[in-house]
């Protein structure tokens, strides 16, 4: 039952400043990030890897966003829960050649 707690993200946020630093706000979720990271390859998605047992598929990230986001090697994920920050949290970047070859 490990894919009960993976989810595509259908509402998030990404932000950049003006250093070119990313923040990604979330839905909060149970339970902690543990070695989180994310997994992206330039496109429309990119995986987040909370734990092992919790996976966020964010799909549709817009074409603007798509660069900016390939570009750096952290971004910062924010978990809202009720319109308050529940956590937030660096997360490294992962660029591979084909995320759609990983998720099959």
């Amino acid at each position: 039952m490990a894919d009960a707690r993976n989810s595509d993200e259908k509402r998030y946020d990404i932000l950049q400043n003006a250093k070119g630093e990313i923040l990604i706000m979330i839905g909060y979720r149970e339970g902690g990030p543990e070695n989180p990271r994310i997994v992206y390859d330039g496109s429309d998605v990119a995986v987040l890897y909370r734990s092992r047992e919790s996976v966020v598929v964010l799909s549709e990230i817009h074409k603007d966003a798509r660069s900016p986001i390939k570009a750096v090697n952290e971004v910062l994920v924010v978990e809202i829960e009720n319109d308050d920050v529940a956590r937030e949290y660096k997360v490294p970047m992962r660029i591979v050649k084909n995320i759609e070859a990983l998720m099959q």
